[in-house]
């Protein structure tokens, strides 16, 4: 018959926590975590022995271990396994039953896992399983706080790491689902804006085609009114009631500004759909070589809606051969930049004149582009050194901070994968992972920010 156990014995035995509400991010402190831990020294003229802690364990079944302490300091573990093992040995009852803790723990001592409360519950069990062999049933000591310590049962960490996997494969397979439904609702639209492009650029090239008679035409009928005035000096009051009534001065001056207004604006519309339709272009299994600089040139033109004349775009291209890629995905890049470094200087010039702050201390917001081919040395011995294209986006807006700045980048890791996607990730992920190039985005407080792309050159 199991005897009771004295309170200076078992300081408490149920866990804290539980695992019914786990996320992709929870950490061991969710988990439950047993507070039970005897004195390995004399203390108030007793010394624990063996005998002592197997029939706490014996009693408690679900307790996978115990944790040791001197004077109320921790010093170490032994777990039930361990236990177990020394007293099912021949004599083993015998030798460390009626032994004070501190003989049976030099014996049974083991190298001891200890993690701390926030370790996430897949890192924790990435860890277990690189332990040796025999020390992965081993209990998990976590320090919840200083000199404070808990046990974690190994097979808790396991069914929570499963209840984790599982959860990450079903949000994987929602936002898989959901990425083909978008890309399958995004390539219609395509089709659609494409479709209605062609159908506007049918009635601007009769504009434009046009545009060039109806200005002859309309020079031809001006001589010929002219020559009539010349051969004909009788004043008829009938024709200059007319000229004065039209304003045949004033329209003969208007007529060339409202032919040229009318030129320009058929110009601007036809580039402006021709961008539309670079943009909503609908990229083939194979990449093709395209000129960067009308892929930027179509971008910052469909952002000319939001920038209204208020964000100098400064444009410093360099020479760039075609290079081979997938527009529709490097234009939504693009866009992602553009649009991320608009909303910044447009936020900042808000906040400058809400602050009314002084105009001689307000600079222009301007973004700079700037493109050129380098030359890197190959890694490879056996490749001569290689040639890649550099796109820079450089704004001159308030900055980011470090803080911001690192959950941005920390945003385009893998580990990151089942977190809302963002529009800066999508593009780090289109030019690593499609083009085999690089993404890297630098900030400083009050001293602009900077998106750097650097593609491969073939």
């Amino acid at each position: 018959m199991i005897q009771e156990i004295s309170p200076d014995i078992l300081q408490a035995s149920f866990p804290e926590g539980s695992n019914s509400d786990l996320e992709l991010d929870s950490t061991l402190k969710e988990l439950p975590l047993y507070n039970f831990s005897m004195e390995i020294g004399e203390k108030e003229h007793k010394v624990h022995t063996g005998g002592d802690l197997a029939k706490v364990l014996e009693k408690y079944p679900i307790l996978p271990g115990v944790i040791l302490l001197e004077s109320g300091k921790y010093i170490g573990m032994i777990s039930r396994r361990r236990l177990l093992e020394f007293l099912i040995r021949p004599y083993g009852q015998e030798l460390f039953f009626n032994q004070p803790l501190a003989v049976l723990y030099s014996y049974a001592r083991t190298p001891i896992l200890e993690l701390a409360e926030t370790t996430p519950i897949l890192n924790a069990m990435q860890i277990v399983l690189r332990r040796e062999h025999e020390l992965l049933g081993e209990p998990i000591v976590v320090k919840v706080a200083p000199d404070i310590y808990r046990l974690l049962d190994v097979q808790e960490l396991s069914i929570a790491s499963w209840q984790i996997r599982g959860i990450e494969t079903q949000v994987r397979y929602e936002r898989s689902q959901a990425q083909i439904i978008q890309n399958d609702k995004m390539a219609s639209l395509g089709r659609l804006v494409d479709g209605l492009a062609h159908e506007i650029l049918d009635p601007v090239g009769f504009i434009w085609g046009n545009l060039s008679y109806v200005s002859t035409y309309s020079q031809d009928l001006l001589r010929l009114i002219a020559a009539y005035s010349r051969r004909l000096p009788e004043n008829f009051p009938e024709i200059e009631n007319l000229k004065e009534e039209m304003e045949f001065e004033f329209l003969e001056d208007d007529l060339k500004k409202s032919l040229l207004s009318i030129r320009n604006g058929a110009e601007r519309l036809k580039k402006l759909v021709s961008s539309l339709q670079n943009f909503c272009y609908i990229d083939e299994v194979y990449s093709k070589p395209v000129d960067l600089h009308a892929c930027l040139d179509s971008i910052v033109l469909l952002m000319n809606s939001r920038i209204k004349g208020e964000i100098e775009i400064v444009k410093n291209y360099g020479k760039l051969p075609p290079v081979h890629c997938y527009l529709g995905q490097l234009n939504q890049v693009f866009m992602n930049i553009l649009s991320q470094a608009v909303d910044t200087l447009i936020n900042e010039a808000v906040r400058q004149q809400f602050n009314q702050e002084s105009t001689q201390k307000r600079k222009k917001p301007q973004i700079k582009i700037t493109t050129e081919v380098i030359s890197r040395e190959a890694t490879n011995p056996d490749v001569s050194d290689s040639r890649w294209v550099v796109i820079r986006f450089v704004d001159n807006g308030p900055g980011m901070s470090q803080e911001l700045l690192q959950q941005i980048i920390e945003s385009f890791s893998v580990e990151k994968r089942a977190d809302k996607e963002t529009s800066l990730a999508v593009s780090y992920r289109i030019i690593t992972a499609r083009h085999g190039g690089e993404f890297h985005l630098f900030s400083e407080l009050t001293k602009g920010t900077e998106f750097k792309i650097i593609l491969p050159l073939v």
